[in-house]
């Protein structure tokens, strides 16, 4: 489930796992697989700790909000609407809430997830920023550096509602290895206070 975070450029924004049988996030209308993520987090970490830190994704991006979905209704059964509509009718909520897990495997639908919001959206070049000064962004969206480290602990975790008998895939196995090897500075306290 996404959660609402604080940017410094948006106010509160949604950024995470919204279908627990797949392994995409949103972050408001741009959407990526969490391997990708993870693999951006990696590349970062590897950079040194001089300026500016930049790197260029590719993001599936849904312009309207129509075409991006009821996330609620779908949760529901209620309301089938747009590309989250449509994933909802594949995996449908779960009718037993301890059942309500992220799937390590949900890489496994990944070329169903693909032709789903193919059809919705636009694949967009965005960059993501390390700034000197301790601030973060992905495409438009400022964080400080502490909010920054809760996107990235909220793709450990497996959002909420975590990941399923918690195992974690080993993408994000990986990124905290990095992260934790990493001597660029921004990357700090992200797994301890």
């Amino acid at each position: 489930m996404p959660l609402s975070f604080t940017s410094k450029s948006h106010g509160n924004i949604a950024f995470g796992f919204f279908n627990i049988e797949s392994d995409m996030l949103l972050l408001e209308k741009y959407f990526f697989f969490a391997d990708d993520f993870c693999e951006w987090i990696n590349q970062m970490t590897k950079q040194d700790d001089v300026g500016l830190k930049s790197l260029q994704c590719k993001v599936y991006y849904i312009a309207d909000p129509n075409d991006i979905g009821d996330l609620m209704g779908a949760i529901h059964g209620m309301l089938f609407t747009g590309f989250i509509g449509k994933l909802y009718t594949l995996f449908p909520f779960p009718d037993d809430p301890k059942a309500f897990k992220q799937n390590p495997e949900g890489f496994k639908t990944r070329e169903v997830v693909k032709s789903y919001i193919e059809s919705f959206s636009a694949i967009k070049d965005i960059s993501i920023e390390i700034y000197k000064d301790g601030q973060a962004k992905i495409g438009p969206y400022l964080f400080d550096k502490s909010v920054f480290h809760e996107l990235i602990r909220y793709v450990w975790q497996g959002g909420y509602p975590c990941w399923k008998n918690e195992v974690r895939p080993e993408y994000v196995m990986g990124m905290k290895e990095s992260i934790q090897k990493s001597r660029n500075s921004f990357f700090k306290g992200v797994f301890s206070s």
